[in-house]
């Protein structure tokens, strides 16, 4: 098959755990472009989170794409233009928020590029530390959160989220898209919103063909993108679910598992 375009999560598939990519990995990647492969990030981080690995892999020279927040944001990297871009309603940000008081689960969410949450805790500090948002704690959630906003995440150790997953998926089904990311990261877009989903729509803007493309995946929030592509490949240290969907399950984010594929499937 002639690959045309290969979509990457960051955290735990092109990164390392040290949120760096392998020169190797790199490499390969950087070449594949040079012959015309779009690259495409696709992550449940912020935009602002994903731009520094986007210039590392030079999208924008190679008028290439992000999808950011799970696929609630579709951004030509070259013009910095928004193709898509979803939100939820202020009152919806507010009924979630009651939720997670009834559940006792901490939340946040993103107001332009500053991660806002009611109670410091340390999941918050983590997806900080993560995309490199600054962290603020409010004193009303309520009264912070007066416009839409793009996603919002409940979080909490995963023992426990694991149970409120169960919970609101079976609540909100049909109104709001409700997947972990994280073990320890729950998140909520519009009803719909997926990683899939918005891979779809790019392709069917640029004229490629689903079996064209090939998608890397570790976790829940990849199902969508793994199932959808041509080729969709779990790293090797995916979830078992994860990996039960893939075509293809290739070596772990920190034995260069996605340059692994790459040089196999595009000879370089």
């Amino acid at each position: 098959m002639n690959y045309k375009m290969i979509v990457l999560d960051m955290d735990d598939t092109l990164l390392q755990d040290d949120h760096t990519i392998s020169e190797r990995t790199k490499n390969a990647l950087m070449q594949v472009q040079d012959s015309g492969v779009k690259v495409v990030l696709a992550s449940g981080r912020p935009t602002y989170g994903m731009k520094e690995m986007a210039e590392e892999l030079m999208l924008a020279h190679h008028n290439s794409f992000i999808l950011s927040f799970n696929g609630a944001k579709i951004i030509d990297w070259n013009s910095k233009k928004e193709l898509y871009s979803s939100s939820l309603s202020a009152d919806t940000v507010h009924s979630l928020y009651r939720l997670s008081k009834r559940e006792n689960v901490w939340i946040h969410t993103y107001i332009e590029d500053t991660i806002v949450t009611e109670q410091l805790n340390p999941y918050s500090e983590i997806e900080s530390k993560l995309t490199g948002l600054p962290l603020l704690e409010v004193p009303s959630f309520i009264n912070a959160v007066q416009q839409p906003v793009v996603k919002v995440l409940m979080i909490e150790n995963p023992e426990k989220l694991v149970n409120v997953e169960s919970t609101l998926k079976k609540e909100l089904a049909g109104q709001l898209t409700v997947l972990r990311s994280k073990p320890y990261f729950l998140e909520f877009t519009e009803s719909g919103v997926t990683k899939g989903a918005s891979l779809k729509q790019l392709i069917e803007s640029l004229g490629i063909k689903q079996e064209e493309v090939m998608a890397f995946g570790d976790s829940y929030n990849d199902l969508t993108m793994i199932e959808f592509a041509g080729l969709g490949v779990a790293m090797g240290n995916a979830t078992p679910e994860v990996k039960e969907k893939a075509n293809y399950i290739t070596d772990s984010n920190m034995n260069d598992g996605v340059a692994k594929v790459i040089e196999k499937f595009f000879n370089v």
